[in-house]
């Protein structure tokens, strides 16, 4: 265990400098296929520790390459890149300075932590034996996902990994602690636009008139019983609205109303037969109540499964780094994360480092303009990633 040792003592050692990777990351963030700066930033960082790297890969992603001193496996370490369209309300010392943009899903933390593990593996490459893939990816805020669009533009053309890991941050788990969850793990997700016309006019008149207001709100309701009565009820499944737009007035029914939605789930029969019906109910109903419903859905990320050895060697490293009392087992999630892209390909795993601290207040949700870290986890998330790509090379 001499290595792990000098895993720990390297990752207490860059705590400081991850940090403040974090905090500048947090400060400067890019909304998705935007990460110009934050590239550059990374690809600075890469050749400042003489680690090769390629650039540009769907646009602003990078490939970083570690080898080892002899021939081994392959191990691909995961970090996304992108910012969301959020308001920080937080007031540190590096909120963000660019207005409406935020880090609010602990995309610098991913970043930061990985950057430090690439130094850590940098630094005891002659001790392995194989190879370490650093991905950082733009974009896995936003459809069709970076994810996609780096495998789709030959991410791994010349170097075939033999598993992928990628870390996410869960500030409902205590910081200090890291969560894993074997097999099925997080939905699918499509977005659903609906657009229902008719003939507006007088609220005064409904006889004269096409009430699309109503008709939405009856394809609303209409619409739940594809999961209650049309899906298998084993199979995890939601389906939700979240905006609708209605530019009429107290006295005024518009000719047109926009509904917007999510589909999510864990089965890809189900999901492409739940589009179907989806489609046949929404028209149906208006049609029903002489309107006309224009129906668009985009699918999106599959689900996202977890290799069932993979998330067991992971495991395994990361009770031997930080104590089996500090792992723990993980709920399924109907959240969506285009790494199930990577999962879907090669033997993948997604774990979660706990980044919450209720002592210290820091408990607000991802995608929260309130969000942030416990930064004391970056004292070992960078040695986790570290010891769980090393425990797999040897495997």
């Amino acid at each position: 265990m001499e290595l792990l040792s000098k895993i720990k003592e390297l990752s207490a050692a860059y705590y400081k400098e991850t940090v403040k990777t974090r905090q500048y990351l947090h400060k400067n963030p890019e909304l998705s296929f935007n990460e110009v700066g934050t590239s550059e930033f990374i690809c600075d960082f890469l050749k400042n520790n003489k680690i090769p790297f390629q650039k540009g890969i769907a646009k602003t992603g990078i490939l970083g390459i570690i080898e080892g001193k002899k021939p081994g496996k392959t191990i691909a370490l995961r970090a996304d890149m992108d910012a969301l369209p959020v308001p920080e309300k937080n007031i540190l010392p590096y909120t963000s300075k660019n207005k409406g943009v935020m880090h609010a899903c602990g995309h610098d933390m991913h970043m930061a932590s990985l950057m430090a593990t690439a130094k850590i593996l940098n630094s005891v490459k002659d001790s392995i034996n194989g190879r370490i893939l650093l991905v950082f990816q733009p974009a896995e805020e936003k459809l069709p996902g970076g994810a996609k669009a780096m495998l789709e533009d030959g991410l791994f053309k010349k170097y075939k990994p033999d598993h992928v890991i990628a870390q996410h941050v869960m500030p409902e788990l205590e910081a200090g602690k890291t969560g894993f969850r074997e097999g099925m793990y997080m939905a699918s997700t499509d977005e659903i636009y609906m657009t229902v016309k008719g003939k507006g006019g007088h609220a005064a008149m409904p006889h004269q008139i096409t009430d699309t207001v109503l008709v939405s709100s009856h394809i609303i309701v209409g619409l739940q019983q594809i999961v209650s009565r049309k899906g298998n009820v084993s199979v995890p499944s939601v389906l939700s609205f979240g905006k609708i737009i209605a530019q009429g007035a107290t006295n005024i029914i518009p000719d047109e109303v926009k509904i917007e939605g999510t589909f999510r789930t864990m089965d890809e029969t189900w999901r492409k037969s739940a589009h179907k019906e989806i489609v046949k109910l929404a028209k149906g109903i208006a049609a029903s109540m002489g309107a006309e419903c224009e129906i668009e859905i985009v699918k999106g990320y599959p689900f996202l499964v977890n290799d069932s050895k993979t998330t067991a060697m992971a495991e395994k490293a990361a009770s031997e780094y930080s104590g089996k009392r500090n792992v723990t087992q993980l709920d399924i999630r109907m959240t969506a994360e285009d790494f199930s892209y990577f999962t879907q390909l090669y033997p993948s795993v997604m774990y979660r480092t706990g980044t919450g601290n209720v002592k210290k207040g820091i408990v607000a949700p991802l995608h929260s303009p309130s969000f942030n870290i416990d930064e004391s986890v970056l004292k070992e998330s960078p040695g986790i990633m570290a010891w769980i790509a090393i425990s797999l090379l040897a495997e």
